[in-house]
């Protein structure tokens, strides 16, 4: 979508039927109006970088390494219990109710009680090694590389993200995004998750805007979209499976690739 309510497709053809009518001027002011911005943030997980293809890849290697079959003989089983306890803790990671070390951990934790495993032990060695090898992986999203190639061209790009520092460089520069972002803002340096305002003004002062002048481009309706809302920042929802949810986003998209068309 472009601005509220309005699909991207749709403004397009509006902006053709404009012109086919020669109110260039008028098309031309909203056109200005949609490419006022001087810097784009940018969400990382699932907005840029596959989780489901990376985690579930690097868990395969794991399942193999501890010879976890011996327990679960069906992988998905396995990677289904762990995508839920993985799913709930970020959630109460985000809101402040667990900590760090306690996320890495109790997911796989979580996922062996529920193969019948209790090796806490074994759950810090899954964590931990998952923690090494699953930023290597580099599936991305569809035209995540493309658009954000094209678009440091145009604009300052910054990632904000509440991965874990250690992790989320890792990806960046294993999948070949790196080089196009000026920065990248962790919630663990600006000393909260989103969607607290404090980790966009944060965002803000290190890129060296203001609110009015940057946009967050994100998957999650919470984190980035009423994040950015309640920081005084448009955003760009990407809606990739076409959720219905009643949200404040300024732009939706339901593919990346649309990005280039908006800026």
């Amino acid at each position: 979508m472009v601005g509220r309510g309005v699909r991207f497709e749709q403004f397009d053809q509006f902006g053709r039927f404009v012109h086919e009518f020669g109110l260039c001027y008028l098309w031309s002011k909203i056109n200005h109006k949609v490419k006022r911005y001087d810097c784009l943030l940018f969400d990382l997980d699932r907005t840029l970088w596959d989780v489901e293809r990376n985690q579930k890849e690097a868990l395969r290697v794991l399942y193999d390494r501890y010879r976890l079959e011996r327990f679960c003989p069906d992988f998905d089983d396995c990677f289904g219990y762990y995508e839920t306890s993985n799913a709930r803790l970020w959630e109460e990671y985000r809101d402040g109710k667990v900590n760090r070390e306690t996320l890495r951990n109790a997911r796989f934790e979580e996922m062996l009680a529920a193969i019948g495993v209790y090796d806490t032990e074994l759950a810090r060695r899954l964590g931990d090694d998952y923690v090494r090898l699953a930023p290597t992986f580099t599936n991305l999203i569809p035209y995540a590389e493309k658009v954000v190639r094209e678009l440091s061209g145009r604009y300052p790009l910054y990632v904000v993200t509440n991965g874990f520092r250690e992790t989320q460089y890792i990806k960046l520069k294993e999948c070949g995004l790196y080089r196009y972002f000026r920065g990248v803002v962790c919630s663990e340096e600006a000393g909260a998750n989103k969607p607290s305002p404090v980790i966009f003004g944060y965002a803000l002062r290190a890129a060296g805007v203001g609110a009015d002048e940057a946009v967050m481009i994100g998957d999650d309706p919470q984190t980035d979209i009423l994040g950015a809302s309640n920081a005084g920042i448009d955003s760009v929802w990407f809606n990739p499976f076409g959720e219905v949810r009643e949200i404040d986003a300024t732009y939706e998209v339901s593919a990346l690739s649309e990005l280039l068309g908006i800026f």
